[in-house]
């Protein structure tokens, strides 16, 4: 006869899980309240694993697992977690990358934008008036009214 454990430790084992999945789903339902929808998302598809390692029947995996209703069903629950996690990682490809990668970012962005009036030295150096030469004055000629308009442009734009 195969070793088979306890029933006393099979509950055990089942208890800690379904403690551990109903802490995580509580700790799910807290970040949702916060607004965090994908982090209580990945909360929840971990919070999952455990109730369904349970109901697979991992414990008594060779005995069990082929014909028992409850394993399949825990089997249902582990694709569900997988389905959470897909959905989760595909939504923050799509949005640019973790909420820390954003928050960077953003932080590099506004290190990077200028003001339009801004200082030379706010600027770096070699990128102020020295390293522009200074405007010269534009020479009329009578032929070249064609390009007098291009050259209100250039000027209004700073080129």
């Amino acid at each position: 006869m195969p070793d088979r454990p306890a029933l006393e430790d099979r509950m055990i084992a089942e208890t800690v899980c379904s403690a551990v999945s109903a802490a995580g789903l509580g700790i799910a339902a807290v970040t949702a309240y916060r607004r965090r929808f994908l982090s209580a998302v990945r909360i929840a598809a971990y919070a999952l694993i455990p109730v369904g390692l349970v109901m697979t029947g991992v414990v008594e995996w060779l005995a069990d697992t082929a014909f028992s209703p409850v394993a399949w069903a825990g089997f249902g629950v582990l694709g569900v977690s997988w389905v959470l996690f897909m959905t989760t990682r595909a939504v923050e490809r799509r949005r640019g990358g973790t909420r820390k990668e954003r928050k960077e970012a953003r932080a590099a962005a506004r290190r990077d934008a200028v003001a339009p009036a801004a200082s030379e030295p706010s600027l770096g150096p070699g990128s102020g008036a020295a390293a522009r030469p200074a405007p010269r004055p534009a020479e009329k000629s009578g032929g070249d009214d064609d390009f007098s308009d291009i050259e209100a442009i250039l000027k209004k734009h700073g080129i």
